[in-house]
């Protein structure tokens, strides 16, 4: 009686059979069970899409289907199949080390079984079991043992603190720290060799937490930006060591109807001789109303730096966003001239106490 194979390849002698060599044919098969419990083979599968069948030899050490560990190597151009015998039944290490971005899939060679697929990203290793579980349609089951790189965990959840032993923490920019239904919190934005950054400090019982400028430089702004519109608001009372308000200088004669923008400017000063008496007008800017950008209950106080020649003259009427309005003058009166030969500075305090109401205490006041 002739001998036999398993399906991964061992010689099962037949009694009486292999007369002076089975002792030869012993070791061989000792060779092959210590390859297959835990040798390790390189496979290249470097082309385009293609299908590569790793072998049994009957017999004989060295086929690549009877290894523990494979390792896939090489550049591929394409997807990939990897195939062994509809019969092996045996578990494999199996490590994607290909230089490319595309799948490549473990698979019996026949059979509608299921299988599994490296994604085109994932470069790393995992734990298959061939179940030869069917004659005509074995699966190939994917075994997790946990994640060999974090990439491969596309939702990962942490069973304590982060702690990150002295290192950083790296986020590529545009990405963010979203909350629990996945919705941003806090987004980042790198800025390429940048030497400034924010540092937020915790503080002890009786002391304030702080958010501060640090990095390189000696000086460091913080700037705070809304979108849009928007604005900064700061809840609770507040505490203001210094102050800088927005000066738009320009060499700009008054006359006419001035548009006042409070979205660009703080304080608006003109270079130029006033050439006629002029209407100001107040609001957002060019697109935006005053009405839209302030809450009832709020108010905002501009200046304006009006330059008088030999000739003077003054802010004869007030509008808000193209409306006129009457304002509460300090002394009690409206002014009737400007001042020759000097800067006069006009302020205006605008409170909205209604939708598209406003109550404006205004000033005029010579400088020279």
């Amino acid at each position: 009686m002739a001998s036999t194979y398993t399906n991964l390849g061992i010689e099962l002698q037949a009694t009486g059979e292999n007369a002076g060599t089975w002792g030869t044919k012993t070791n061989t098969n000792l060779e092959l069970i210590e390859q297959i419990l835990g040798g390790f083979t390189q496979q290249s599968i470097a082309g385009g899409a293609q299908t590569t069948a790793l072998t049994i030899s009957d017999g004989a050490t060295g086929a690549t289907a009877a290894h523990r560990m494979i390792e896939f190597t090489g550049t591929i151009t394409g997807n990939q199949i990897v195939t062994i015998p509809i019969d092996v039944q045996t578990f494999y290490f199996l490590r994607n080390s290909t230089v490319g971005a595309f799948t490549v899939q473990f698979k019996y060679a026949t059979g509608s079984g299921t299988t599994f697929t490296f994604s085109a990203t994932n470069k790393g290793d995992k734990l298959i079991f061939a179940t030869a579980n069917d004659g005509t349609n074995p699966d190939i089951a994917a075994i997790d043992t946990g994640i060999a790189s974090v990439v491969d965990d596309t939702t990962p959840q942490l069973g304590g603190d982060l702690d990150a032993n002295g290192n950083n923490i790296l986020i590529d920019s545009g990405n963010s720290i979203n909350d629990e239904n996945d919705n941003e919190q806090i987004k980042f934005t790198t800025t390429a060799s940048a030497v400034n950054e924010m540092t937020a400090t915790n503080a002890a019982t009786g002391n304030a937490p702080e958010l501060s400028a640090t990095g390189g430089d000696t000086d460091v702004d913080l700037n705070l930006t809304p979108k849009g519109i928007g604005r900064i608001t700061f809840n609770g009372g507040g505490k203001i060591q210094q102050l800088a308000e927005k000066v738009t200088t320009e060499a700009t004669a008054a006359t006419g109807t001035v548009n006042y923008d409070v979205l660009t400017q703080a304080v608006w000063n003109f270079t130029t001789d006033a050439s006629a008496n002029w209407t100001l007008n107040i609001r957002g800017d060019g697109s935006n109303s005053l009405n839209s950008i302030m809450d009832t209950g709020e108010s905002i106080t501009i200046a304006h730096i009006v330059s008088q020649g030999g000739t003077a003259y003054y802010n004869s009427a007030v509008q808000i966003d193209g409306s006129g309005v009457t304002p509460e003058w300090q002394g009690g009166a409206a002014p009737t001239a400007g001042n020759a030969s000097s800067l006069d500075t006009y302020t205006y305090t605008i409170i909205k106490t209604a939708d598209a109401t406003f109550t404006v205490l205004a000033a005029q006041t010579q400088f020279a």
